[in-house]
């Protein structure tokens, strides 16, 4: 395992945090680097995670957020682990958290970007991706500099998975599937979305064009409630306006928070991680949840709910299809067969969860991570060398 850092300089305390940083996740998986970079004459500051390269090089997002940190870095980059190996592509799991604010102007989120790219240049183990607070945009600017990226614009041969809403479709599909273990059908759910961006508005939109009815919305100013339906193309135009849901014409507005409390029959969260948790779910009033986010309920939360008999879709198995339209742009494929790929392996996947979870009495979560893990241990198996073998050391 190495740790690898562009600083000129460094003191041995913050050497030896770096290392305790380091060893503090090291588990029988990974991390196999964490990468510290740092670049002052663009306010750079991020960290990259390479989880685990058994399955092939680490395909994960760059997140883009003032409070990220080294932490929610790794449990990312190992959601991704499991989410590549549970979506059975040739990938391993890393990710990029970026420090500052994801509405800055484009142009300095550019320079930071290409910044960023520059100083990856030789970390063959990682492709970027897009993921909170980047797109296809940014992809295009990491492209220019060194050519290993998913996630690009039209223009230049990609698949942009928000457009397109990828990680929606693959939602929609969860859904579809985990109503089979349901006493109620889409047709007339409620639904509930908690984040209306590149995720939650196109589950949102797929959902809706299957009869469900959206009835509650939030984004980072608030949430939006009417029992009798939303209009979904008018919360997307409102938000390629640059507007907030609070914006919206008819309906209730509430505090951000109060989306968990709104009745539902389905409630997606489409944000940040760790949004449920011990002290607020008792206050979800839904039969499923379907989780869009990267780890948006931990895992004591997810076993309250469990015990409460309210099923839910762990996040890497249903919202797998952002990364399997990635990895299918990453091969050639259009956006046809991307989709074709999405519904086949999210389907199949959230089935055999499902069952697994069902037949042996254990968690959703416990289901997935060991379908995930058996396929990652397997690739394990065929390596020279372990994933600890690299010397320790600082470049």
């Amino acid at each position: 395992m190495r740790i690898m850092r562009n600083e000129a300089q460094g003191t041995d305390k913050r050497v030896i945090k770096l290392m305790d940083d380091m060893f503090r996740f090291a588990d029988e998986l990974g991390p196999f680097k964490i990468v510290y970079v740092y670049e002052p004459s663009v306010d750079l500051k991020a960290v990259l995670v390479v989880d685990n390269i058994a399955r092939g090089p680490a395909l994960g997002g760059i997140r883009i957020a003032p409070d990220v940190s080294t932490e929610e870095c790794f449990r990312l980059a190992r959601a991704m682990t499991f989410k590549n190996a549970a979506a059975d592509l040739p990938y391993g799991g890393g990710k990029i958290v970026m420090y500052g604010d994801p509405q800055m102007p484009q142009e300095k989120k550019s320079q930071m970007l290409r910044a960023l790219a520059s100083a990856l240049r030789y970390m063959e183990e990682y492709i970027f991706a897009p993921d909170m607070g980047t797109d296809e945009v940014c992809m295009a600017c990491i492209k220019d500099e060194i050519g290993r990226v998913v996630g690009l614009p039209r223009e230049v041969g990609g698949i942009p998975l928000d457009e397109v809403g990828a990680t929606g479709w693959g939602l929609a599909q969860a859904t579809e599937v985990a109503l089979q273990y349901c006493d109620f059908e889409l047709k007339g759910a409620r639904v509930v979305v908690q984040g209306f961006g590149a995720v939650g508005k196109h589950a949102a939109r797929f959902l809706t064009q299957r009869g469900a009815v959206l009835v509650g919305v939030s984004d980072s100013h608030g949430a939006a409630h009417n029992p009798k339906g939303l209009d979904v193309d008018t919360l997307i135009r409102l938000k390629k306006e640059g507007k907030s849901v609070l914006d919206y014409p008819g309906g209730k507005k509430l505090d951000i928070d109060a989306v968990i409390a709104i009745p539902c029959d389905i409630w997606i969260p489409a944000a940040r991680p760790d949004v449920i948790n011990e002290s607020n779910v008792h206050l979800l009033n839904t039969k499923l949840i379907i989780e869009g986010a990267n780890i948006p309920i931990t895992e004591r939360a997810e076993k309250i709910l469990y015990e409460a008999g309210i099923l839910y879709v762990p996040d890497f198995i249903a919202n797998a299809g952002g990364v399997i339209c990635a990895a299918s742009e990453y091969q050639g494929a259009n956006q046809c067969t991307a989709f074709g790929s999405i519904e086949e392996k999210v389907r199949n996947n959230t089935v055999q969860v499902l069952e697994a979870a069902k037949t042996k009495g254990i968690l959703p979560r416990e289901a997935a991570v060991q379908l995930a893990v058996k396929r990652v241990k397997g690739a394990m198996g065929y390596r020279r060398w372990s994933l600890f073998s690299s010397a320790p050391g600082f470049v």
